[in-house]
């Protein structure tokens, strides 16, 4: 059965290598017949959430404030898989993710519980170095606390520049996670 796949794309670079991840992810994902949707944040106008507690009393527009997180929360709610895509800044993800990702919350609010929805996720990630460390407890955390199922992660160090990605074997990697999605 195919899968509905979110790709939430942190990368302030349109075709660096995080967006080389993205695309290889996608390619594979699609073959085996899943519908993948991106949203790259960099260029969406997404404010920081408010902590007001003031969203989920509107499924259709959970959060108070309307911004381009209108576009993503319906994709949110059907998707069955959520990408955080990222390159890695100050050992972490990028602030578009954590902003874009912080502001999901709003979702939560929608149920009684606080409850988030049940999602699978995948982890992708390029950068300069190799420091995942911080990311990795972050990402795992963070699918403990929610509920989520990690379906695996691909993380390129030795980045940097536009294209270092070229013929890395994450590439190849990144095509077989998203294939094996069915």
């Amino acid at each position: 059965m195919s899968k509905r796949i979110l790709i939430l794309n942190g990368s302030p670079r349109k075709n660096g290598n995080t967006a080389a991840l993205i695309r290889s992810f996608t390619e594979g994902a699609q073959a085996a017949g899943n519908t993948v949707t991106e949203f790259f944040l960099n260029a969406m106008d997404i404010h920081g959430c408010k902590g007001c507690f003031g969203g989920g009393k509107d499924p259709d527009h959970p959060c108070v404030q309307r911004d381009g997180m209108e576009q993503i929360y319906p994709v949110y709610r059907e998707a069955d898989i959520v990408v955080l895509a990222s390159p890695l800044y100050y050992w972490t993800i990028s602030g578009q993710l954590k902003t874009a990702f912080d502001r999901l919350f709003a979702v939560a609010e929608c149920d009684p519980d606080l409850r988030n929805p049940k999602k699978e996720t995948v982890l992708l990630m390029a950068a300069e170095g190799y420091g995942f460390e911080e990311t990795l407890f972050w990402y795992d955390h963070l699918e403990r606390h929610l509920g989520w199922k990690s379906l695996g992660k691909v993380l390129c160090g030795g980045v940097m520049e536009v294209g270092d990605i070229s013929g890395r074997p994450e590439l190849h990697e990144a095509y077989e996670l998203g294939r094996s999605l069915s």
